[in-house]
């Protein structure tokens, strides 16, 4: 037979479920002589402002000063990165020459050469190619500079006369109002004009020491790229070392396979505009090819650039009818750029929006000029690489094929068997 308390307890348990039922609350305390002194409290808790807001509105406040927050420290990491701008785009543009040039320096340490050794050859290698170009290209302009001027001069007239004769009909009064009015701009711009040269002679000296600088930098990124990644590493919290280092692994060699298919790019590039201009006789055909071929490296905007300056350089020096042709030959280019090269090897490195790239682009130029624009891409590019690796694979794990996810809009999971998962973190930096 049940003792007594055990009935007298489920007989108030429930009541209080048909008190709960019918939506009232009972008196604040119940005892039994038979149980002694036995409380049973139950109270009624005001609703508190949470409550009384729409699940909307809190979902919006959370995320409101989370986003403040962000914007905050993006707002002060650039302008940490404004104040050291002369440190900042060095290091930067080394690391992009590292990219390009640590491959080479890789297989020179494979076959056994000092990594110092490897490093300086790479770097005097570069550097003779680099000067080497510029010392073709500054031989050429000075080489056809007087015909060049020959060439303007009869370009501009005819321009002229076709402004003229031609469908816009133009005045000789109009035509040589609208030249007096350049001189006049001209003249009255003398003060700022010298005042800009003397400016660019002052940062002369800073140009000289962010030479010296990417130099320095690109050595040691060449030399030491791999211990410098480790050591970044084993300053962060032990558990999110393996992370971070595979996630700038992965990172490392979608920057590499960016810069390798920007130089493809740019060279199919300026190889098809410097033929099309050789072939027309376009004076200085070799520099506007060099011109292609470095504006190349700024996605979208830059070809459009240097594809202007060439007609308008033919137009000047060869005539109205060659301009069409060169600018029906940068088209053509440019179009086998953006509907075969760009899919086929650029979208082997990175998978960018275009929306995403031309907004990088945009803020890399305020942020930091024409060397902001040119590191904004391959910057996004890392991030992009890197947040979605550490999305998908928050605990470190390498990923099923071993390549950078910066390609697939999805990653599959990592079966928990992978004899892959026991990396140190020395193995998953970027290998140098």
């Amino acid at each position: 037979m049940a003792p007594v308390w055990a009935g007298i307890a489920r007989k108030q348990t429930l009541d209080r479920l048909a008190v709960a039922r019918r939506g009232w609350t009972p008196p604040p305390f119940t005892a039994d002589p038979a149980l002694g002194e036995s409380p049973v409290v139950l109270v009624e808790q005001a609703p508190s402002v949470d409550d009384r807001l729409p699940d909307g509105v809190r979902i919006a406040g959370a995320w409101a000063w989370r986003v403040i927050l962000l914007i905050t420290c993006a707002y002060l990491l650039i302008r940490v990165v404004s104040l050291l701008q002369i440190v900042v785009v060095p290091v930067a543009i080394a690391l992009l020459l590292a990219a390009l040039l640590e491959p080479v320096s890789a297989a020179l340490q494979r076959r056994g050469v000092n990594r110092s050794l490897a490093a300086g050859l790479v770097m005097v290698g570069g550097l003779l190619v680099v000067f080497g170009g510029l010392t073709l290209i500054v031989q050429t302009v000075i080489s056809q500079l007087d015909d060049l001027s020959a060439q303007v001069a009869d370009g501009l007239a005819e321009v002229q006369g076709w402004l003229s004769q031609g469908p816009l009909h133009l005045s000789q009064s109009q035509l040589s109002g609208g030249l007096e009015r350049l001189r006049t701009a001209i003249t009255d711009n003398q003060g700022a004009l010298t005042s800009g040269a003397w400016n660019t002679a002052a940062t002369l000296g800073e140009v000289v020491a962010g030479f010296l600088l990417v130099l320095f930098t690109l050595f040691f990124y060449l030399r030491d790229g791999g211990q410098i990644w480790t050591f970044v590493c084993r300053v962060l919290p032990r558990a999110a070392r393996i992370p971070t280092a595979r996630a700038g692994h992965y990172s490392w060699h979608t920057l590499v396979s960016y810069v390798r298919a920007t130089v493809l790019v740019a060279f199919v590039d300026a190889a098809g505009i410097g033929i099309g201009l050789a072939i027309l006789r376009v004076p200085l055909a070799l520099p506007l090819a060099a011109l292609v071929f470095l504006s190349a490296f700024i996605p979208v905007i830059g070809a459009t650039l240097s594809g202007t300056v060439a007609v308008l350089v033919a137009l000047v020096t060869v005539g109205p009818v060659k301009a069409l042709i060169v600018l029906g030959v940068v088209l053509a280019v440019q179009q086998i750029e953006g509907h075969v090269l760009q899919p086929l090897i650029m979208g082997r490195a990175v998978a960018l929006h275009p929306l995403a790239v031309i907004l990088a682009i945009a803020i890399g130029v305020v942020v930091a000029g024409i060397v902001g624009g040119l590191v904004a891409v391959p910057l996004l590019a890392v991030l992009n690489t890197a947040i979605r690796y550490l999305s998908s694979h928050p605990d470190g794990e390498p990923t099923l094929d071993r390549e950078p996810p910066g390609t697939e809009p999805t990653e599959p999971a990592v079966p928990s068997g992978d004899p892959a998962l026991t990396g140190t973190p020395n193995e998953s930096g970027p290998s140098r």
